[in-house]
């Protein structure tokens, strides 16, 4: 077939322009160094870095495509007439329920714990693209998404530096607006912390381990519906691709089973990624809480302070008029009154 690669033993032909050796040199140039005979066979396959075959993706072999028609055909069966196909045994079928539970599991969980360490789908994202390299260098850049906490401490400072300190209430917006922006680092490092030790490692398991499991049971499931279409063709099929396919349906049952055995024997890490994540929220509540029970004081201490102070009984001031309201000899009145407070 076109752009098929010839057996290592096979005679390849070699163009007639490198067969005949080492050019004669010209006139006013060198000669042309022989081609050795290794570089003959590798420049006589095809490539498919050539315009021949450039954009072109490699065309399926006959064999393939007439196993994937087989295939085809075999399920259509099964789902038309209802045929039932080749049982597997009850331990493997539970073993692959439980390896199907685990996988809707982890993939709902990714979902929801990236939602429960930051509820903001834009700043969701920017957490998804941390740079672990940008993580070590300067972590306080590396995400760039501002935490609720860090907006609310900018807005309690900005009018608790307007009122002064001499207001109790300007005072206590800026104690309050400093806890805010400590407890904004505090959530920050804790967003951090759960992706490293908990969605990162869940995620490589999904896209590793999960993944390899289902494409050996898509392939199992796929060798079965050719051995099953095989063996109900007896006598139109050759007996020995009937043992061929046989055998393979057992090897890749064989290891469909084991890679599930193994992973759903490997709790022990799971379990412990979950250990990291009620680590990284127990520290992260800690941190919180010793950042606000000073705060707590501090605002119990400003309550005392503005009830001891009493309140003051209010005196309406009078009004003082101008200097030029004084002067009764400008020809304008209403020039000549003006008040100020």
């Amino acid at each position: 077939m076109l752009g098929c690669w010839s057996d290592p033993g096979e005679a390849v032909a070699v163009p007639a322009a490198l067969e005949a050796g080492p050019a004669e040199p010209s006139a006013g140039g060198p000669a042309l160094a022989p081609v050795p005979p290794a570089l003959r066979v590798r420049e006589s396959r095809p490539s498919f870095d050539t315009t021949e075959f450039r954009g072109r993706p490699p065309s399926l072999s006959v064999g393939t495509l007439k196993k994937q028609l087989l295939q085809a055909s075999q399920l259509i069966r099964e789902k038309i007439n209802d045929i039932e196909g080749t049982k597997l045994d009850d331990h493997f079928l539970d073993l692959e329920r439980k390896i199907d539970i685990t996988n809707k599991a982890v993939t709902e969980i990714l979902l929801k714990a990236t939602e429960y360490i930051q509820p903001n789908p834009a700043c969701r994202v920017k957490l998804g693209m941390l740079s672990p390299m940008l993580k070590i260098h300067n972590q306080r850049k590396a995400s760039e998404c501002l935490q609720p906490e860090g907006l609310l401490g900018d807005c309690m400072l900005k009018y608790g530096q307007e009122l002064g300190e001499d207001s109790i209430f300007g005072s206590a917006l800026t104690d309050m607006g400093e806890a805010m922006k400590l407890m904004a680092e505090v959530k920050e490092s804790f967003d951090i912390n759960v992706k490293e030790t908990f969605i990162d490692p869940l995620q490589l398991v999904h896209d590793e381990d999960l993944n390899q499991i289902s494409h050996h049971l898509k392939r199992l499931e796929g060798r079965r519906l050719d051995y099953d279409y095989k063996r109900k063709h007896v006598g139109k099929i050759p007996d020995n691709e009937i043992t061929q396919a046989m055998e393979k349906f057992k090897e890749s049952k064989d290891l469909a089973e084991r890679c599930m055995f193994n992973f759903l024997e490997n709790d022990v890490e799971q379990v412990g990624q979950l250990a990291l994540f009620i680590q990284a929220a127990l520290e992260y509540h800690q941190q919180s809480a010793n950042i606000l029970q000073p705060l707590q004081r501090k605002l119990r201490m400003r309550i005392e302070a503005a009830s001891s102070l009493g309140g003051n009984d209010f005196m309406p001031q009078p009004l003082k008029r101008c200097p030029k309201a004084l002067d009764l000899t400008t020809t304008s009145s209403a020039k000549s009154r003006g008040y100020e407070f």
